[in-house]
């Protein structure tokens, strides 16, 4: 009895304490200048109505009392683009704010513009005032005015006429967006196409996709987070799937970030002076296709680079097939896998003729063997592969038939191949400098940033 009592003597004396150190508390003015985490806040690029993510500036007091800030707002009041909370609260205009001696507390910053041009700068300022002086946090952001492809319930997403894009608004894609039989999708210049998480875009049979891209101007697809952070991470966004008899014509694009950058389905494609990079799984992935590509770099799939599977006929032409991928040990990060053999959707095997020319690419990685190609035990009337004038990665162990016209094993150099700052031109000291040969073909005359090459030219995309 005698520790119960003791006990709660104790406990009350403590609640008592600590209530009368609530009340002591008084807060003072500053005296000194506060001290930020950072002075601009650079938001990630938005787009019209829609909701950046939130940023944080961190504020300290370095003084060794507790003060209270008589003022924390944003400059453009009502009217900012932004919206500030402080302490919990949402608002754009605060006063009175503690801040405990030592101690700091978090202003969180985020902004949902409604645009009234194709491309915009929204700044604005978060002014501190207190008796020392006013301070000021620059925000900053890129706007784009958007239009929105939303699938629901009662929206199947479909574009169902022959349809021009341009770059006078950013595509943003939520969930499939579906090009309709027969119909024609064209994309011109500077177009960009933004993909939600888990969204892509589907082409049914004999329906096309144009990609008219330019030096400079090229056409994107990624996932709609762009600060700089998701331009290295993959699985943002699902891919495109392009079904029977569909047709693809693309020029001056980049890809990357997704899943499966590109699915071909026994269909017809051109890529030239394009870029695939940061796939989960394949950057491009062709099933019983037809595919040409002049001019194409690609990187970091983890996978491959280019997956080939029920045959097809593939050509590649002044390519630069590197797979440096390091976010997951275990997938294979090849450069190409191919097979004549696939499983359909109703789990049946498909087996098709198989042909691949390589022609003065570079296919290199960390990878020992880049290269796989495997023959099935059905019969098809062509299996054949080539590669001519070539940088290759690969071992004894490969059993691939590789001709004396290429280079084995030779690092190529790469400027610098880390998505970060993804430099895939070789220096100058490079095994894959003047092995290169004239192809006869106005697209591979100049390479992917339209310099001309001379013979013996530099292997890959680059001169």
């Amino acid at each position: 009895m005698k520790i119960k009592i003791l006990f709660g003597i104790a406990f009350w004396s403590l609640l008592l304490l600590a209530g009368c150190n609530r009340d002591d508390i008084s807060f003072d003015s500053p005296t000194q200048l506060l001290r930020f985490s950072t002075d601009t806040v650079f938001c990630d690029t938005v787009y019209n109505q829609m909701r950046s993510e939130t940023y944080a500036v961190k504020v300290y007091n370095n003084e060794n009392k507790d003060v209270l800030i008589p003022r924390i707002a944003l400059e453009g009041g009502s009217g900012s683009l932004y919206r500030i909370n402080v302490d919990g609260k949402v608002g754009t205009s605060f006063e009175n704010v503690a801040l405990r001696k030592k101690d700091s507390l978090y202003v969180f910053v985020e902004i949902a513009p409604v645009a009234n041009a194709p491309e915009a700068i929204a700044e604005d300022k978060v002014v501190f005032n207190t008796p020392a002086g006013e301070q000021k946090v620059t925000l900053f952001s890129v706007v784009q005015d958007a239009e929105y492809f939303i699938k629901t319930d009662t929206n199947p997403n479909i574009i169902s006429e022959n349809t021009t894009w341009t770059n006078n608004k950013a595509k943003i894609i939520f969930g499939d967006l579906t090009i309709a039989e027969g119909k024609t999708l064209t994309m011109e210049k500077g177009t960009k196409v933004y993909f939600r998480k888990n969204s892509g875009m589907n082409f049914e049979k004999n329906s096309g996709l144009t990609v008219n891209g330019a030096l400079g101007e090229e056409v994107i697809f990624r996932g709609d987070r762009s600060d700089t952070k998701y331009d290295t991470l993959p699985a943002n966004w699902n891919g495109i799937k392009m079904e029977e008899g569909s047709l693809l014509k693309m020029n001056y694009a980049r890809l990357f970030g997704g899943n499966v950058g590109l699915q071909l389905k026994k269909n017809d494609a051109t890529i030239n002076n394009s870029i695939f990079h940061t796939f989960q799984n394949v950057g491009i992935y062709g099933i019983h296709s037809q595919l040409t590509m002049n001019n194409v770099v690609m990187n970091n799939c983890g996978e491959a680079d280019l997956a080939i599977a029920a045959g097809g006929d593939y050509t590649l032409n002044y390519c630069t097939l590197a797979n440096y991928w390091n976010l997951n040990p275990s997938m294979s990060a090849l450069g190409i896998y191919a097979s004549d053999i696939w499983e359909n959707e109703n789990g049946e095997p498909e087996i098709g003729d198989f042909e691949l020319n390589v022609n003065n690419s570079i296919i290199y990685g960390d990878t020992p063997d880049m290269i796989t190609i495997n023959k099935s035990n059905g019969n098809v009337l062509t299996f054949q592969y080539e590669f001519r004038n070539s940088l290759l990665k690969f071992t004894s162990n490969s059993g691939l038939t590789i001709g004396n016209t290429n280079t084995a094993n030779e690092d190529p150099e790469f400027q610098n191949y880390f998505t970060q700052k993804m430099n895939l031109r070789v220096k100058a000291n490079s095994k894959a400098r003047s092995k290169g040969t004239n192809l006869n073909t106005p697209i591979t005359a100049t390479d992917i940033v339209g310099i001309t090459r001379t013979y013996p030219a530099t292997l890959g995309a680059y001169q």
